[in-house]
């Protein structure tokens, strides 16, 4: 069990300043999870396989289709600086011969 003195060593190192009531509070519901977590340390995992979740979950996505944008221009327009038909960015590698 969770004593008033481990939360107040939990709530200085986690710079936080509780109230008389925060750490009684505390106390008490770190208790009650702490005891939980007991009681699921005594169950037989054994057999269970690690998941990372209790369902299965798939990303749904769409297929990436490459489509010319209508407006070619505003979008050139809005570049800081452009080059014909491409925008012109700082160079980011040395690249030596």
């Amino acid at each position: 069990m969770i004593d008033r003195d481990q939360v107040r060593k939990v709530a200085i190192l986690a710079r936080l300043e509780l109230t008389p009531e925060e750490e009684e509070q505390f106390t008490t519901q770190l208790g009650s999870i702490l005891e939980y977590v007991e009681q699921l340390g005594e169950l037989d995992v054994s057999k269970v396989e690690p998941t990372t979740r209790a369902i299965d979950v798939s990303n749904i996505t769409r297929q990436d289709l490459l489509r010319p944008y209508p407006d070619r221009e505003a979008i050139l327009n809005n570049a800081p600086e452009g080059d014909g038909d491409f925008f012109k960015v700082p160079q980011i590698l040395n690249v030596e011969e």
